[in-house]
């Protein structure tokens, strides 16, 4: 069953197109992620979903709602966590929840049951009475996730939830998507960890309001151009910046103290590679052929599409 579609999604500031022709249909029960750096068009693409910026072309509907025709019925079936959820640092953790619980509706009665599930859910259960501007991120973040569920949704729209987050809080926070899922709530999640991205059922890879891949992570994985080299060598930095400049056809990245090759002809640029290096006079330490990331099919992928326009 689709709970999301969207169909021709496009929205404009002014001249700036921010989301450009967004086609896209998320199943019930599915975590979807949309990946992409800042200023890719997450945001906006989120925003456009839950009904708070109307469309400039295009349509969607999110839980049989028209996003547009019925923006207020859809609050009832979503669940929105923005980059800066609106929490009340005056305010204690039970007490931002039960402010959540008054402006979804909730009903008074259960109410009091389905607030302890979401302390126990979340594991702030100790911390009930601790003021939200006390909390770390990581608990902050929590905080938003319960105050988002308490009206329980179909569907949970999460942007960048764990961005700046330590990775404890991470894992702990994916643990409780996780357990969502499991009772049936749909997820759409926005990050620009592309290691999170792998933890999704399917993934959109975004830059400038286009979606550039879609599909599962292996997918999307398959989508990358050509062969992936692995370099390390005694100075890194130093040899991508040599190996940009001559390998003409390849896209070379910098992975902290490694560089991947992007190329069409792993054995050749190996070889091109190794000579170049030495001629610098940079010891190179060890190189081969490894298995793509998501970081680097990205990379890749958004090459292929610059270069794509200079080819024609």
């Amino acid at each position: 069953m689709t709970v999301i579609h969207a169909q021709g999604l496009r929205r404009t500031f002014g001249d700036c197109v921010a989301v450009d022709g967004f086609d896209l249909e998320v199943a019930q029960g599915e975590i979807f992620g949309l990946v992409g750096p800042d200023g890719a068009g997450k945001s906006t693409t989120m925003r456009l979903l839950t009904g708070i910026l109307r469309p400039s072309s295009g349509s969607a509907t999110v839980a049989d709602c028209d996003v547009v025709r019925d923006a207020e019925r859809l609050k009832n079936h979503i669940g929105y966590m923005s980059q800066r959820f609106g929490l009340y640092p005056d305010l204690s953790v039970a007490e931002n929840i039960a402010f959540y619980a008054d402006i979804y509706g909730v009903p008074r009665r259960g109410r009091a049951e389905r607030v302890e599930r979401l302390l126990a859910f979340s594991n702030l259960a100790p911390f009930r009475t601790r003021l939200a501007g006390n909390l770390s991120g990581g608990m902050k973040q929590k905080l938003g996730l319960a105050c988002a569920l308490i009206h329980t949704p179909r569907v949970l729209f999460l942007d960048e939830p764990t961005n700046g987050v330590d990775p404890v809080s991470r894992r702990d926070f994916w643990r409780i998507l996780y357990q969502l899922v499991r009772e049936g709530v749909t997820l759409f999640v926005s990050t620009a960890y592309l290691d999170e991205a792998e933890r999704c059922n399917r993934l959109a890879l975004l830059h400038q309001g286009r979606i550039l891949g879609l599909g599962t992570p292996a997918e999307v994985k398959a989508l990358m151009p050509g062969s992936l080299l692995e370099i390390r060598t005694s100075s890194p930095r130093r040899s991508a910046a040599l190996l940009r400049e001559h390998l003409a056809g390849s896209t070379v990245s910098l992975f902290g103290d490694r560089i991947h090759i992007s190329t069409q002809a792993p054995d050749e640029v190996a070889r091109q590679a190794a000579g170049l290096l030495a001629a610098a006079g940079f010891e190179q330490i060890a190189s081969g052929p490894i298995e793509p990331s998501l970081e680097d099919v990205f990379v890749a992928v958004l090459a292929h599409k610059q270069e794509a326009p200079h080819a024609q």
